[in-house]
């Protein structure tokens, strides 16, 4: 077996993979914004403008039941925005991954928190890049 190795001597703007993941937990909902699918749905195309990504399909759900809620999942050009809420427990998580330099997900996150308006929320980030940036 022989082994490669891969410099990381290229720049951004050389033909690489781009990847920026934001995921979040957001706590104490109302529950009136956790149970409107329009709005969720409305808001995550929001958010996928927001982005600068490009729409390619945008599904949702609304479960019922004790750990129900609303699940919306935007497949972009660029990847996905998900959206998940449980209703009775005041909470949503929301996944945002975005490939290419001309994407912006901490503008789609903010779409989403400021509709969620959440009390309290936790965040996290990924370079999701073919080499670390």
């Amino acid at each position: 077996m022989t082994t490669e190795k891969v410099t990381q001597e290229r720049s951004v703007g050389d033909d690489l993979i781009v990847g920026k993941h934001i995921y979040a937990n957001l706590y104490q909902i109302e529950r009136s914004i956790l149970e409107d699918e329009e709005l969720l749905r409305n808001t995550v195309l929001k958010a996928v403008e927001a982005a600068n990504s490009t729409l390619i399909e945008i599904k949702s759900w609304k479960v019922g039941g004790k750990k129900g809620g609303v699940s919306v999942i935007a497949i972009v050009d660029e990847s996905h925005i998900a959206l998940h809420t449980w209703v009775e427990y005041s909470y949503a998580t929301v996944d945002i991954y975005t490939c290419g330099e001309h994407t912006n997900p901490w503008a789609a996150f903010d779409i989403i928190l400021n509709t969620l308006k959440p009390k309290k929320y936790k965040v996290g980030y990924a370079d999701r890049s073919q080499v670390e940036l």
